[in-house]
């Protein structure tokens, strides 16, 4: 479904362009505020889903809330630090067509599937080795404070 570009969508859009983590509809929200555009808080949330429904956006659910990242190609799947947020999309060689094949072996059709993967980035692990989290100093400093402590 195509959906008109208002202000509050493009500045949603913005905004995502501008993250590298998943961040949860409050987060962006709370980003936007902070940035002066009035935007309400129940159309962050509308766009959001509007925006997943459509493929713009990625979303990962955890622990009953979703994240969400701008998406930047139609079929991939995700490392997730679950730490700090930070996502590398991965793209797995033959994984598509094994996922076909297999679920048509077992009488499927129609097969979709989501695959990410959550652990520790190189970054968030060695704050870890260290014994120290520093974590709201480091996400402070990348403007991530929020969505990584929900990750979590």
């Amino acid at each position: 479904m195509v959906h008109r570009v208002t202000r509050a969508r493009a500045l949603i859009e913005k905004q995502l362009e501008e993250d590298d983590t998943f961040a949860a509809a409050q987060t962006v929200y709370n980003r936007l505020i902070a940035r002066g555009p009035h935007v309400g808080v129940a159309t962050v949330y509308r766009n959001l889903q509007s925006m997943a429904a459509d493929g713009k956006v990625d979303s990962v659910s955890r622990n009953g809330e979703v994240f969400y990242r701008l998406c930047k190609d139609h079929r991939h799947h995700h490392v997730i630090c679950r730490h700090c947020g930070r996502a590398i999309e991965i793209e797995i060689p033959g994984l598509e067509q094994w996922v076909g094949n297999r679920a048509h072996s077992l009488g499927f059709s129609d097969v979709t599937h989501e695959i990410d993967v959550f652990g520790l980035c190189a970054q968030c692990r060695a704050l870890e080795e260290n014994g120290t989290d520093g974590g709201d100093e480091r996400r402070a400093a990348a403007g991530q404070i929020g969505s990584c402590d929900m990750l979590a």
